[in-house]
């Protein structure tokens, strides 16, 4: 396997709001979104962004502070309902902007589980083959 260039802090808050990355660090966005734990990077990066909007809420808005904590909770529970709700879509289009061709996710995700789909496969296949065969 290749070295990956991975981003700095700034670079990696910028591609964490949508900024697309420099070309040497393409790679890395492929790992990115492929890697075993791609899905958990998703989410920490709808907290990063989430983060300061329910900050302001809870400092700025005025009233009880346990009406501004809820409404920062219930702002954030939204997002992240969305945000879950297209993690597909937007890692194919971080993908897309890192300059690889849609659809590149999903291969490089089922081609690194292939062997373990084939072994669960062959495990299922052996208990629950035909009577009498």
């Amino acid at each position: 396997m290749q070295s990956v260039n991975r981003p700095g802090p700034l670079w990696w808050l910028w591609y964490a709001y949508g900024g697309s990355l420099p070309e040497r660090f393409s790679p890395w966005v492929l790992h990115d979104t492929t890697c075993r734990t791609w899905w958990v990077r998703h989410v920490v990066r709808i907290v990063v962004q989430i983060a300061p909007f329910a900050a302001a809420i809870i400092i700025f808005v005025p009233g009880p502070l346990w009406l501004r904590a809820m409404c920062a909770l219930g702002g954030g529970i939204m997002g992240m309902i969305f945000a879950v709700a297209y993690v597909h879509e937007t890692a194919e289009h971080r993908l897309l902007k890192a300059g690889y061709p849609v659809g590149t996710g999903v291969a490089t995700r089922a081609e690194r589980t292939r062997e373990k789909d084939d072994e669960a496969a062959a495990r299922y296949s052996a208990r629950y083959r035909e009577p009498g065969s």
